[in-house]
């Protein structure tokens, strides 16, 4: 997918809040302008692909969002497919079949899922998981669109499934029908524990790093997992808020080479 015989990188677009959130400032072009910089500068500065996510919309609502914000994040994510390199597609929080849909719509070769198999508690609430529905939705589709699911996910607790190691919550992923598993640090810019993607692996399936990747871990990552998800290190003062830069990118690129 990613036209790389090593770990791909995958740079994040974060988008500013978009209409129906509590932070929409009534500029929707700004927004696109400042999600097509970014794709611009991670794309050139050596990532693989890019994932667009919700990130301005908080707080998040719970596995649906209004119909303006799909919208909205149709019209963006089409813009930024349309630079060439793959593009992946994340809903907060939990929405997961809308992710489908604009992924589906406009050419997005993945989304990232949270809740697929077993369930937790996030911040928003009890997440279920999603893996029956959502992968008959894809069926019914037509789509090709591929399924990264986190593993224990970050920003989450996890004592439902305390009795489970990494290693079975993978396998139970992989059971499930996910395409790629995602293993991440307990919040956004947290570190993965290097024996959990080791211990991932085992499933089978390939393995991304979805939290917490630096220019001090990125090779011994690099060297185990599939894929490196990355956004606050890529971000001005490494600060998810901020907008990408582009040396933050040519440096990390250049570590996982």
């Amino acid at each position: 997918m990613f036209g790389t015989d090593g770990c791909a990188l995958i740079g994040m677009v974060h988008l500013l809040p978009l209409p129906g959130s509590p932070g929409w400032e009534g500029n929707l072009q700004a927004i696109k302008d400042r999600a097509q910089r970014d794709t611009e500068k991670l794309l050139e500065g050596g990532c693989h692909g890019v994932l667009v996510e919700n990130m301005g919309d908080l707080p998040y609502l719970k596995g649906h969002v209004a119909e303006e914000t799909l919208c909205a994040m149709t019209l963006i994510t089409q813009s930024v497919v349309e630079f060439g390199a793959p593009v992946g597609v994340q809903v907060l929080a939990a929405a997961n079949a809308q992710a489908l849909a604009i992924a589906t719509t406009t050419g997005a070769r993945f989304i990232r899922v949270e809740g697929f198999a077993y369930a937790h508690v996030a911040d928003e609430g009890w997440i279920d998981a999603c893996a029956g529905p959502l992968l008959r939705k894809r069926t019914a589709l037509g789509s090709q669109v591929q399924i990264w699911a986190d593993i224990q996910k970050k920003h989450s607790a996890h004592a439902v499934t305390a009795d489970l190691s990494i290693q079975d919550l993978a396998e139970g992923a992989t059971f499930s029908g996910a395409d790629v598993l995602v293993v991440t640090g307990p919040a956004t810019g947290s570190a993965a524990r290097v024996q959990d993607v080791v211990h991932a692996k085992t499933s089978g399936r390939p393995i991304a790093v979805g939290s917490g990747i630096n220019s001090s871990n990125v090779s011994e990552f690099g060297d185990i997992a599939s894929a490196l998800i990355v956004g606050s290190h890529l971000k001005t003062e490494g600060n998810w808020r901020n907008p990408v830069d582009i040396e933050r990118v040519r440096d990390l690129a250049n570590r996982v080479r």
